[in-house]
């Protein structure tokens, strides 16, 4: 009978490289994926935008404010269809 001398397994030839360290959580997915998250910022911006002319134009926070909260609002659904 013959043995092997070392019964452990086989060396790879590459050594895996060391990972992240684990923290013991599960990993979890984002909070929103790339393409809300650019919806999202691009209607923000625009509500900026409009808000912004809106006061140079008239002078008045509320009614800036409700241009730029309108404007956001409107925009999301047109820049999901647009950049879906």
């Amino acid at each position: 009978m013959s043995r092997d001398p070392c019964p452990h397994s086989p060396v790879p030839a590459r050594p895996e490289p060391p990972g992240p360290p684990s923290t013991g959580l599960p990993s979890q997915d984002p909070l929103l994926s790339m393409h809300a998250a650019v919806v999202f910022l691009t209607a923000v911006i625009i509500g900026l935008v409009m808000g912004g002319l809106m006061f140079l134009h008239e002078k008045s926070v509320p009614s800036a404010v409700a241009t730029g909260l309108g404007c956001c609002g409107i925009s999301v659904p047109v820049l999901h269809k647009l950049i879906g």
